[in-house]
């Protein structure tokens, strides 16, 4: 394939297409008619040789030809915006944040109040991730502007700013036997535990920690979130570890309160992650600094300031 026989306004469809999924969708999007998306996606397809998306329920999905090119896409188009000038971006425009399901359910109204004090005409799309690799493998894909990730492991690929070091705490029901005298290793471990684990590994820190004082700790359930957690030992009389400040937020509604834990709990390291493509990206930049005031304002017993 020849650039000089190829119409690059077809590029732009192609992105609209991989974003949404839709020919009508991507159409509405590019104020064209579906018709005229249909035929530019024919056009595509000619091009490259390659389906490029294909029929999947009521929607599309791309190929791997359409998942391998759609980074290289990405880049393209914003160096090409960068070239001719565009690179003051519309603020009326949408953003994809990439976080875990608990920081969602619990931030997301302080965060969008910050974005919308600057760019009030921005959407946010808010997508749950199952552990760091999938905020930055999302990143990177440019199926996400930016991610917030835990304990994840370092990219240098990436772009990172740390938001907070979040303390955590045991958390047993109100009433629960741990609520009362002195919580001992010995106690601590044989009490039936929740275990938290975004990447389903069955064993964390803690859990070597005592075991090295020859103190298993007894895992009953292993759950993918803080949320499910505290809601379980909210029904239950099993006990969890999650972050202070969840615990201090959602414990009254839930019937949950914090224990003092007999052994040190490591804090979670609370990353963004962006591109470096993104970084003149002004809407984006709105987004970053408003994650690290909402992270200043709320912290608290047991957060540490970010290394």
């Amino acid at each position: 394939m020849q650039l000089s026989s190829v119409d690059l306004n077809l590029l732009v469809v192609l992105d609209a297409l991989l974003e949404e999924g839709s020919v009508t969708r991507a159409a509405h999007r590019l104020n064209l008619s579906v018709p005229a998306t249909s035929r530019a996606l024919g056009r595509l397809r000619r091009a490259f040789g390659d389906p490029l998306l294909v029929r999947a329920g009521r929607g599309l999905r791309p190929t791997a030809a359409a998942v391998d090119l759609r980074p290289r896409l990405r880049l393209w188009l914003e160096q090409a915006e960068q070239l001719l000038g565009r690179q003051d971006q519309p603020l009326d425009r949408s953003l994809t944040l990439v976080a875990p399901q608990d920081l969602i359910v619990t931030r997301s109204a302080d965060l969008l109040a910050r974005l919308a004090a600057d760019a009030p005409a921005a959407e946010l799309r808010l997508l749950g991730a199952d552990g760091g690799r999938d905020g930055a493998e999302a990143v990177r894909e440019g199926t996400a502007d930016l991610a917030v990730v835990v304990n994840a492991a370092k990219y240098p690929d990436l772009r990172s700013l740390g938001l907070v070091r979040a303390g955590l705490t045991a958390a047993v029901r109100a009433g629960h036997e741990l609520t009362r005298g002195e919580v001992t290793a010995g106690r601590f471990a044989a009490a039936g535990h929740v275990l938290v684990s975004r990447s389903g590994r069955p064993e964390e820190a803690l859990d070597r920690e005592l075991r090295e004082a020859g103190l298993p700790r007894a895992v009953r359930c292993t759950v993918p979130g803080y949320l499910a957690a505290l809601h379980l030992v909210g029904r239950s009389d099993l006990v969890t570890v999650a972050p202070v400040a969840l615990v201090r937020e959602l414990g009254p509604a839930l019937g949950v309160v914090p224990v003092a834990a007999p052994v040190r709990l490591r804090p979670l390291r609370v990353t963004l992650l962006w591109h470096p493509r993104r970084d003149q990206d002004l809407l984006l930049r709105l987004l970053r600094e408003g994650l690290v005031a909402l992270a200043a304002d709320l912290a608290g017993d047991g957060d540490e300031p970010p290394h």
